[in-house]
């Protein structure tokens, strides 16, 4: 707790500062990336041919004539309410102090203004920690240099080779430490490879430490693929359903595990069906114990060129799979009846991990403005067959998908992060939807249903309030840009209309991609932070012929606002953290200004002496105040 009340002094909650840090290294020359690095997959710099504009073409104008009301919609039509923190994140166990932090006394700062931006525009951020890592966790009372979590050998009965993580309670310090500073909310795995020792610690610490931040406990991740795997080849979904009794007996006899109404399952991906789990009585028998449904499932995988299972997939040849309409809506299918069955038994559906391709995607398709197009249509698409929540999963270097992606340890000194175009995704996501936890979402089917023309509308407080427009085509010659006429049954279009574009020229682009005119930068050039003017564009409308005119380029998506939109201030946070003492490079004063620090295996931070923490500060007006409260605490400790 005194760690947690010493962290609290170094992060005053105010508006715009910054922290010296004693320790730094003289400021010299930029110095360029080694040419020995290794190129890891998630800075590959492979950009694809985009399809040709389809043959037909798109219709380039067409009308929709919306409700104004929900309740005109009709019963069936129309989402479950929906809240603005549907899309989450899912962070791989193993890579969380890449990610968050070494421990709970330094946290990642871009982190922390990625997860601000999503917070300020839904709310929340809901993020699980878990994946294969989670199933062979187990806990120590410490390791070296205070770390949070380390990594055991692989596990040999994994395609994957997946590492077993070792975690500490200061784990838990961690995550509570960021939930203190943007509103955090935490899904855990428990260990699950075996029933006879269950391993509650990660129960009862995450329990104990993050009170409310806790908002569920996931038991067993993809188990329909256990069998051969983590169980016997005759595993069966009445064996896992057995298995989530005896967990919860093992937790009722716990009692430093007092909450047992929050349990998430059955997490399958796709050989199971979830009905097939649901008629072994999972939901009849054990109702009162679940939070939520969960299922886990990817498009396709790409797991031949790393771990030479399955095909080679040709990306090429895949990436027209991921710049349509249909893929969402085949994707979703599958999961309408187990939505409704969720949905009648009172219980959230979710998409607990999720991405472009398992086993990491694929080089061009899922770091590209195509797969952001894609993500966002997928996810309104699950809200619309009444998912509550879908989770965009993260790894390590080697993952082509990440929506956010650390820079290497020996690399940390000259580069920052590096977005994923889906991240956008999940950002505008929390736009489409908003705050208040009542927005309902229809698929229009306009156009004439065309798959590469989507189109939504989104009621809230029952009332029609924003419409989703897509254009997968890529076409500079701008043939291929189209005109969405809005018109209102029961009401009348308002006196003009404010409509946010993401764009890019091609679908295959990877760094110049915007939103309302920002962006977040090219790779190794992210601190978290927005860049460039914000630029909302206003559309005159027609009262007296009740229409508003709306283009979208190709390609591009459009989120047209019909009522105004919220204030979006972020509040985000800076930090001159560096995390070498030698000095072995020579770095710009402008980059080292925005530096993120580090993440990895070393951790030698500047302070007032060697080998100690250094300090991390909110923005705010008063930064001579918290760089002094820095300060003092630094030579106190040290």
């Amino acid at each position: 707790m005194l760690r947690f009340a010493l962290w609290g002094l170094c992060l005053l909650d105010v508006a715009t500062a910054s922290v010296t840090v004693y320790g730094q290294i003289p400021i010299g020359i930029s110095s360029a990336l080694s040419s020995t690095a290794t190129q890891a997959a998630a800075y590959d710099t492979t950009v694809l041919n985009p399809p040709p504009v389809p043959n037909p073409a798109p219709p380039t104008s067409f009308v929709l004539t919306l409700q104004s009301l929900a309740s005109a919609v009709g019963s069936g039509v129309l989402s479950i309410p929906i809240s603005g923190t549907f899309f989450g994140f899912s962070v791989e166990m193993s890579v969380i102090t890449q990610l968050f932090g070494t421990n709970s006394s330094y946290i990642q700062v871009p982190f922390l203004n990625l997860m601000a931006n999503i917070q300020e525009r839904a709310g929340a951020v809901y993020m699980r920690i878990g994946g294969n890592t989670q199933e062979f966790a187990f806990y120590v009372d410490s390791l070296p240099e205070d770390r949070a979590i380390s990594k055991q050998k692989a596990d040999s009965n994994n395609p994957t080779q997946t590492p077993a993580v070792i975690y500490t309670m200061d784990l838990f310090y961690l995550l509570s430490n960021i939930s203190s500073l943007v509103n955090v909310k935490w899904y855990i795995g428990v260990p699950f490879n075996d029933t006879s020792d269950f391993r509650f610690q990660i129960v009862e610490y995450s329990e104990a430490i993050l009170g409310d931040n806790l908002i569920g406990i996931q038991v067993g991740n993809e188990p329909d693929l256990y069998p051969g795997r983590h169980r016997n080849k005759t595993y069966s979904p009445q064996n896992y359903v057995n298995e989530f009794g005896e967990l919860i007996t093992a937790m009722t006899a716990d009692p430093n595990a007092p909450v047992r109404n929050n349990l998430i399952g059955p997490s399958v991906s796709g050989t199971w069906t979830p009905e097939e789990v649901f008629d072994a009585g999972f939901i009849t028998t054990y109702g009162v114990n679940i939070g939520a449904i969960s299922v886990e499932h990817y498009p396709t995988e790409n797991c031949f060129p790393v771990y030479g299972i399955s095909v080679y997939h040709d990306p090429q040849l895949e990436f027209p799979n991921y710049l349509n309409h249909t893929s969402p809506v085949a994707l979703c299918e599958p999961y309408l009846n187990a939505s409704n069955i969720a949905r009648a038994a009172g219980k959230p559906f979710l998409m607990f991990e999720t991405n472009s391709a398992s086993c990491g995607g694929f080089p061009g398709i899922s770091d590209s403005f195509g797969a952001a197009l894609w993500a966002l249509d997928y996810g309104l698409q699950m809200a619309y067959s009444n998912f509550s929540g879908a989770m965009l999963h993260v790894g390590g270097q080697d993952t082509y998908y990440n929506p956010f992606t650390a820079p290497p340890t020996n690399q940390s000194r000259y580069y920052e992060w590096t977005i994923g175009a889906v991240y956008y995704s999940a950002l505008i996501s929390a736009e489409v939807f908003g705050k208040t936890n009542t927005s309902q979402i229809m698929d229009l089917h306009g156009n004439g249903n065309n798959e590469f023309t989507p189109q939504y509308a989104i009621y809230e407080n029952g009332a029609i309030a924003r419409v989703a427009l897509f254009n997968y085509v890529t076409d500079p010659t701008g043939a291929s840009t189209y005109t969405a006429t809005i018109s209102l049954a029961g009401g009348t279009v308002p006196s003009s209309v404010q409509v946010k574009y993401f764009l890019s020229p091609s679908v295959s682009t990877k760094d110049n991609i915007t939103w309302a005119g920002q962006t977040l930068g090219t790779a190794r050039e992210v601190d978290g932070r927005f860049k460039g003017a914000l630029n909302i564009t206003t559309i005159t409308c027609d009262t007296g012929a009740n229409t508003c005119l709306i283009p979208v380029p190709a390609p591009a998506f459009a989120l047209v606002f019909l009522t105004a939109e919220e204030d979006i201030a972020t509040v985000t946070f800076s930090t001159s953290v560096h995390t070498n003492t030698v000095n072995t490079a020579t770095v710009a004063a402008s980059v080292l200004a925005t530096s993120n620090g580090m993440a990895g295996d070393v951790w030698k931070l500047a302070s007032t002496s060697n080998e100690k923490n250094a300090a991390l500060s909110r923005d705010g007006h008063a930064g001579w105040l918290v760089g002094t409260v820095a300060a003092a605490l630094a030579l106190i400790l040290c």
